[in-house]
């Protein structure tokens, strides 16, 4: 397992860290499963671990407090997210900041995240939807500054909505946050343009988020894949997004270089990016988390195969289903 800096806080962590939404609310989640999974994690050096309020409403942070009494003599960062005050996702673009994310909100959750998790602080806590039009409104960041001088958070950060990086440039350029989570993957490259370089002059870190594009970058769905009622990806995978995603996903197999997988690419395309931090794949299966932290140590991408990769950009824009 190889290390970055994570921005401005200096924290070592792993380049492959772990996302917790699956074993929160998707079907088929099993907390033993999980917990083993979250162990193997320890075991082969991931050290970040990223969660949320609505990731199962505390079911995913009440097995990262586990993981973490599990391990008393390791250092573990423990990162979580505020969910907006009316519950929408993504934060409508006219949503005035008082709507989803007023100071008592985000204090009243921080302690019913703490508790879920039976822990007394969190490394990070990130606003979970972020319109960058609430930058110069001083009441979030405040009360995100008190909550450090309390000792019950060490960093803060936004999450930004889905396809939007430019929608959180303006709070890194601000001073007020330590780091962004983005969805950045081989299909969306966006981030590179302009978010990555502010973030890099300002120090702040970034999470790679959506490593497999919900799946579509691991090679295994279909054109007839389906999922169960009530799974979020039945709802995400519409025909109208599911069948081009197959395509573009097949159309990179024959990229994929002899003894790896299409998996294993996707993850070593977002490490030969330097601005980012750390990757926040969902592993709830312990060959799934043996084979993604192995990504590490392999690090880059050779530069012809990653030149070929940057012609597969996708530029999507927000739809019904994306939600």
């Amino acid at each position: 397992m190889r290390y970055r800096k994570f921005g401005r806080t200096e924290w070592p962590v792993s380049d492959i860290g772990y996302g917790m939404w699956g074993m929160g609310g998707w079907s088929g989640s099993d907390d033993e499963e999980s917990l083993a999974s979250l162990q193997r994690a320890v075991d082969l050096g991931c050290n970040f671990f990223d969660t949320a309020y609505v990731y199962g409403n505390g079911r995913s942070e009440n097995l990262l407090g586990q993981l973490v009494r599990a391990n008393p003599g390791k250092k573990l960062y423990t990162a979580t997210k505020i969910p907006p005050k009316d519950m929408k996702y993504p934060t409508p673009a006219d949503a005035p900041l008082e709507q989803c994310y007023p100071a008592d909100h985000i204090e009243e959750f921080l302690h019913k995240s703490l508790k879920n998790a039976g822990l007394e602080s969190f490394d990070l806590l990130q606003i979970h939807t972020w319109n960058d039009s609430w930058t110069d409104d001083d009441s979030w960041s405040d009360m995100l500054d008190r909550l450090k001088e309390q000792g019950l958070i060490n960093a803060c950060g936004i999450s930004i909505n889905r396809w939007e990086p430019w929608n959180g440039i303006r709070a890194v350029k601000s001073g007020k946050i330590d780091s962004v989570q983005v969805i950045y993957n081989i299909f969306d490259q966006n981030p590179e343009d302009e978010l990555f370089p502010a973030c890099e002059a300002n120090d702040v870190a970034v999470i790679a988020r959506v490593p497999f594009d919900e799946g579509t970058l691991t090679g295994t769905l279909t054109k007839e894949t389906t999922f169960p009622e009530g799974d979020w990806r039945a709802h995400y995978f519409t025909p109208e997004n599911l069948i081009p995603s197959v395509e573009r996903a097949d159309a990179l197999k024959p990229l994929v270089p002899s003894g790896s997988s299409m998996p294993e690419m996707a993850l070593r395309f977002i490490l030969s990016q330097p601005a980012v931090s750390t990757i926040i794949p969902g592993m709830r299966k312990l060959k799934n988390v043996e084979a993604n932290l192995r990504a590490s140590d392999k690090g880059h991408l050779p530069a012809d195969l990653l030149a070929e990769l940057k012609n597969h950009r996708w530029v999507r824009k927000p739809a019904p289903w994306s939600d």
